[in-house]
């Protein structure tokens, strides 16, 4: 891995607030567009204060960041990204108390458009917490030169 991606990498996430509230921390990253990111759990995010389970929306977010940052490491990447539609598919609930963690992989660049695939597990890396099928935008950052 390039001392490049990693600084990008880095920087991606440091920029994002909800990354932050989230202590959202890199685990993994492959040249070509593979990361994997993590989260713990965190009581404030339950959704459902009988179970301890965590809400929806803080896997969702974990899932979109992690496939954001897959799309602007990828070799045809442009060098900027923002979700276009994202599906997800929510499979069980993260068992309460467990770190969640995201893998995402950008398996299709074209000019305009990265296509990404996710998958969220806890300890349980057998069976998925939620699966998601994204599409995000393929541009060049602000004020750079094409």
């Amino acid at each position: 891995m390039t001392p490049k991606v990693e600084t990008i990498a880095h920087q991606f996430l440091e920029a994002l607030p909800h990354a932050k509230a989230l202590s959202m921390t890199l685990v993994e990253i492959s040249e070509g567009g593979r990361v994997v990111l993590s989260m713990p759990y965190d009581a404030r995010l339950v959704g459902d204060p009988a179970s301890g389970v965590l809400h929806g929306g803080a896997v969702y977010a974990l899932l979109d960041t992690a496939s954001g940052l897959a799309s602007m490491l990828h070799a045809g990447s442009a060098g900027s990204t923002a979700t276009l539609g994202m599906r997800v598919d929510y499979m069980r609930p993260a068992t309460p108390g467990q770190r969640i963690t995201a893998e995402a992989v950008c398996y299709n660049m074209t000019r305009t458009v990265a296509f990404v695939r996710a998958t969220a597990t806890d300890d349980d890396t057998t069976r998925p917490v939620a699966t998601t099928n994204a599409t995000f935008t393929n541009e060049p950052r602000r004020g750079a030169r094409s």
